[in-house]
């Protein structure tokens, strides 16, 4: 007769460790491999509801995905087009902006040298130190061996997307197979639960990305700022990253103001983008996006910094919508309901766990001979 034998916490809690350091190092080292497949992965679960429409108006399934495919490579080329013009601008005025930067920067090392009676010479030793150390540390061979392997990225993407709605069916079918026939209702209610939040998130993220696009845009012409447009859409892209995103933002519109205009459209800026975000936090993302992910702030931050550091910029676009898959796994699963739990934004009025009556008469007895 087989007897179970229940393994101590310490063993427990060591395979946990364990098992989530092999994930992670993991995720580090096959980036190259497991980050493509991830896009690919969103994208088509995004696409795959007009793959669907597409064939019940009777069009040939591989004629349907791939007009998915084109389309989405479409909107990607237009919004290039969009940004990569705004550029161009940017970079014939660059000049007259740098000259500017370097007024600007003069001034403020004035500033700081008579209010903190710092030598200027200091503080420019320290910046030139800096900068021949972050120049390093850019290593550039490096980087334009990252940048060859984005494109090699890029070109692979439509095939990955492209396969992984072709074999849609089979992927499900593998799953199915993993699982026991009793498990097979939960596994279905997951999957379709997954596809359900992955559809509403990244359809939400992108509409909210356009509306973001438009009212910083609006807001920096309004103030005439230069460079409005491309302000704006860098905005709404960093917005995509939780809390983190806004503060890079304002920060970036405040020192463009700085540069271009004079100190008190700094302020004009600052209250201008609490006025977007205003708007953004209370009545966009809550119809549009939060509704769709369940997520506290606290773990959003977490797993936004825990992404950056894994995967870099990437891994911080990632880590919302794959915290969210991981929520719905844990809701399904009983041993891990805890966890899903602590993920979610639901925050109890009060907790109903109490100390045993023993525990609460020794303190109450403690307190009171001290």
């Amino acid at each position: 007769m087989d007897i179970f034998v229940k393994p101590p916490f310490y063993a427990k809690a060591a395979l946990i460790f364990i098992s989530v350091f092999a994930l992670i190092f993991t995720m580090r080292i096959g980036q190259e491999i497991i980050i493509p497949v991830v896009y690919a992965l969103l994208t088509a679960i995004l696409l795959n509801p007009l793959v669907n429409f597409l064939i019940r108006k009777k069009i040939n399934r591989l004629i349907a995905i791939s007009i998915a495919v084109f389309l989405s490579i479409f909107v990607v080329i237009a919004i290039l087009y969009v940004l990569s013009s705004q550029v161009s601008q940017f970079s014939e005025a660059y000049p007259k902006l740098k000259e500017k930067m370097d007024v600007t920067t003069n001034n403020l090392l004035n500033w700081i040298s008579e209010k903190f009676s710092i030598r200027k010479a200091k503080i420019n030793t320290w910046i030139s130190d800096t900068q021949k150390e972050a120049i390093r540390d850019f290593a550039i061979a490096e980087k334009l061996s990252e940048a060859g392997q984005v494109v090699v990225t890029v070109m692979l993407l439509p095939v990955y997307i492209f396969l992984f709605l072709y074999y849609k069916t089979l992927l499900l079918e593998f799953i199915r197979r993993l699982f026991r026939s009793e498990h097979h209702i939960v596994v279905a209610d997951v999957l379709m639960s997954t596809k359900k939040i992955t559809q509403s998130y990244l359809s939400g993220l992108f509409f909210e990305m356009l509306i973001m696009a438009v009212l910083n845009s609006v807001g920096l012409l309004l103030l005439g700022i230069e460079y409005a447009v491309l302000l704006g859409i860098i905005g709404a892209i960093l917005n995509v990253i939780p809390y983190l995103g806004g503060i890079i933002g304002v920060f970036l519109y405040m020192a463009i103001a700085l540069v271009t205009k004079s100190p008190e459209y700094v302020i004009y800026v600052a209250i201008l983008y609490a006025i977007i975000q205003f708007v953004d936090n209370n009545f966009i993302v809550p119809r549009i996006v939060a509704s769709k992910v369940q997520l506290n702030a606290l773990v959003s931050i977490i797993v936004v910094l825990i992404g950056s550091a894994v995967w870099g910029i990437s891994g911080m676009f990632l880590s919302i919508p794959l915290t969210a898959i991981a929520k719905v796994i844990f809701d399904h699963i009983d041993p891990l309901k805890p966890w899903g739990f602590l993920l979610g934004n639901i925050v109890p009025t009060n907790s109903r766990f109490s100390l045993p009556k023993k525990i609460k008469i020794r303190s109450s007895y403690k307190n009171k001979k001290q």
